[in-house]
């Protein structure tokens, strides 16, 4: 892609894949027909998993995107994210949701978590320790970094701070979260005893900005994803803007420890491309040297899923 420090491949850390599966649990949690929750949401459900992986190549094609980080967003739904996968292995890696504390075999426990990595198409585990009311020190959550520690080039993925489901909310869904179990610091002593395994922290810890960077501090095998909106920032005192973030964020973790990321989702929308622009604007304004924004909107993550 052309950006303003030259032409370089740009990489994406966080794009949500909605699956066919993702919306059919939608609807049955709503209680209404599949079409009628596209119509409530304005969304277009896609007919299979081959034609969303098709929207999504257009997609990256039409921005130039090289490379995209699918995550299958429900428990279970790991064979979506495989089967795009497989079919363009040049132009995605698979992520898929893990709830550590569903039964072993259920969608998103340990066994689907191990047999997915063992297959060699997915790489990145996603935990939601908020969502699914856990703490990342339950002795049940342990597998996952085993697993993920037995699988060179396996990442762990954890979503921190605020988290909200507007699709949830558009359809009258509840969104039972408990944000106890969602400060960085309860991975600190996980990340010192798993160093082999690297850790995903998205959004710049959204609304833990202080122990994200204190997380990345100590254990330098955690990183941080730039996605989303970031609009924890209205928590933060001094209003602190993108370009603050940006400044404290490569003072503590660094230029290689950060990773470009949309948190693209739903069709028509496709690509969140005005994020992208968003951050690279940001990127500019603090005078970034090239070669870490090269590293930073794609480079890092390459290097990191490299098998």
């Amino acid at each position: 892609m052309q950006t303003p420090w030259g032409d370089f491949p740009v990489c994406d850390a966080h794009v949500h894949f909605f699956s066919p599966a993702f919306f059919a649990l939608l609807a049955a949690q709503s209680g209404q027909p599949v079409e009628e929750t596209g119509r409530t949401l304005d969304w277009r459900i896609p007919p299979s998993c081959e034609d969303l992986t098709a929207d999504w190549v257009r997609e990256l094609d039409e921005y130039s995107v090289a490379k995209a980080a699918l995550i299958a967003s429900i428990p279970g739904d790991e064979d979506s994210v495989a089967a795009a996968v497989t079919l363009h292995p040049d132009r995605f890696w698979g992520f898929f949701m893990a709830n550590p504390l569903a039964r072993e075999s259920a969608p998103g426990g340990i066994a689907r978590v191990q047999n997915a990595l063992a297959g060699g198409l997915l790489q990145g585990v996603c935990l939601f320790p908020a969502m699914h009311r856990y703490s990342m020190a339950d002795p049940r959550v342990r597998p996952v970094f085993e697993a993920a520690a037995a699988h060179p080039g396996a990442l762990v993925f954890v979503h921190c701070g605020v988290l909200t489901v507007g699709v949830r909310r558009k359809l009258g869904l509840s969104s039972l979260f408990d944000m106890r179990y969602s400060n960085p610091i309860d991975l600190h002593a996980i990340a010192l005893e798993f160093p082999s395994v690297n850790f995903v922290i998205p959004h710049f810890g959204a609304g833990y900005f202080r122990e994200a960077l204190m997380l990345c501090d100590l254990c330098p095998n955690v990183y941080l994803d730039t996605s989303s909106s970031n609009s924890w920032m209205r928590y933060q005192p001094g209003n602190l803007d993108l370009k603050a973030v940006f400044r404290q964020a490569l003072e503590v973790a660094g230029p290689r420890r950060l990773l470009f990321g949309s948190d693209s989702s739903f069709f028509p929308r496709g690509w969140h491309a005005k994020i992208f622009q968003a951050q690279v604007q940001a990127l500019c304004d603090i005078e970034i040297a090239a070669d870490h924004a090269g590293l930073i909107l794609g480079g890092n993550l390459e290097r990191l899923l490299a098998r």
